[in-house]
């Protein structure tokens, strides 16, 4: 029914929030907030915010606190946050202030993407949603911008483990614009670039020429495109649409100049975190929350500070695009 509405709708030439979902239409087993279903169906800026920032980024209570400020900033711009979750099986769209306190003290929240976000609603699991579950969930409720703090992409060593993540492929076929520090500096950002543009997915660096590295405002790879204001970015997003063009975009957004941690003394804790994990045999999605634990340990809780004020810094750009979309 729900698809069946949405292409008449199309059909029709209407925009975009008149088939937006609503509690009543939602899909099975979703759950949308008040708050964001009245925006969507007023046609008001949505942010989406993934959650496993929430259940695996941080211990109880820095992460309710800082998944507090960060919904706070979006609102500030004029927008509504939606931070996603599955919680007892139910795909929450959007979390009450109780409700995200509640997942902020979840022990044991599984980490879920494409593969697993089914069969944790099957089970009435809770757990944390990575960029490519959210936006999955986003995309199905009408929310067309999503803030985040880095993606996932190709890990170094790929050639031979062949870990990649499914980000770069929901990317591709999801349409819904990513806002991040670019790929995790862990990762293999030049791989990372090539894969995206094999899919065909743009990636708009904000005001750079070069790509950010997460907690470093640059890196040795050119930005494929450049934009400097959020108008111009939900114009291509539009213009994409317009096309046909299926898919996202990624916004590569550069961490603050005072919160950066410089790309040569990263280096070095990166290269020393990637050899723990080696000796250590982590592999699969035990990788990047092992070499992130590692990290901040070295750096003696910088990193944990850089990542909440590019999350931050990425959240305000966020709500500006969203903005201009409606």
């Amino acid at each position: 029914m729900i698809a069946h509405d949405r292409a008449k709708w199309h059909d029709a030439g209407k925009p975009d929030r008149e088939f937006a979902v609503t509690p009543d239409s939602a899909p099975p087993f979703t759950d949308i907030d008040p708050p964001v279903a009245a925006a969507l169906a007023a046609g008001r800026p949505v942010v989406a915010l993934e959650s496993t920032i929430i259940t695996h980024g941080m211990p109880y209570p820095a992460n309710a606190e800082m998944a507090a400020e960060v919904e706070a900033i979006i609102r500030a711009e004029g927008a509504v946050p939606a931070t996603i979750a599955v919680v007892d099986g139910r795909l929450k769209i959007g979390l009450s202030d109780a409700g995200r306190e509640a997942l902020a003290k979840v022990q044991g929240a599984m980490k879920l993407s494409r593969a697993d976000i089914a069969f944790a609603v099957t089970e009435g699991r809770t757990g944390g949603t990575t960029v490519a579950a959210t936006m999955i969930a986003a995309a199905l409720a009408g929310i067309k911008v999503f803030a985040t703090g880095g993606i996932g992409g190709v890990h170094k060593g790929a050639e031979t483990s062949f870990d990649i993540s499914a980000d770069l492929d929901e990317l591709a076929r999801t349409p819904v614009i990513v806002v991040s520090a670019g790929a995790k500096a862990i990762l293999d950002i030049e791989k990372t670039l090539e894969v995206l543009e094999t899919r065909g997915v743009p990636v708009v660096a904000y005001g750079s020429d070069v790509m950010p590295a997460f907690w470093s405002r640059t890196s040795p790879y050119p930005a494929p495109l450049r934009l400097d204001q959020p108008e111009r970015i939900a114009a291509l997003f539009q213009t994409r649409a317009a096309l046909g063009l299926g898919g996202g975009m990624l916004v590569a957004n550069p961490v603050p100049e005072a919160d950066e941690i410089p790309p040569a003394r990263m280096a070095g804790y990166i290269d020393a975190a990637q050899a723990a994990a080696v000796k250590a045999g982590v592999s699969g999605k035990k990788v990047t929350p092992f070499l992130l634990a590692t990290i901040l340990e070295l750096t003696a809780g910088e990193s944990l500070k850089t990542n909440i004020a590019l999350v931050k810094n990425n959240a305000r750009l966020a709500a500006r695009i969203a903005t201009h979309l409606t």
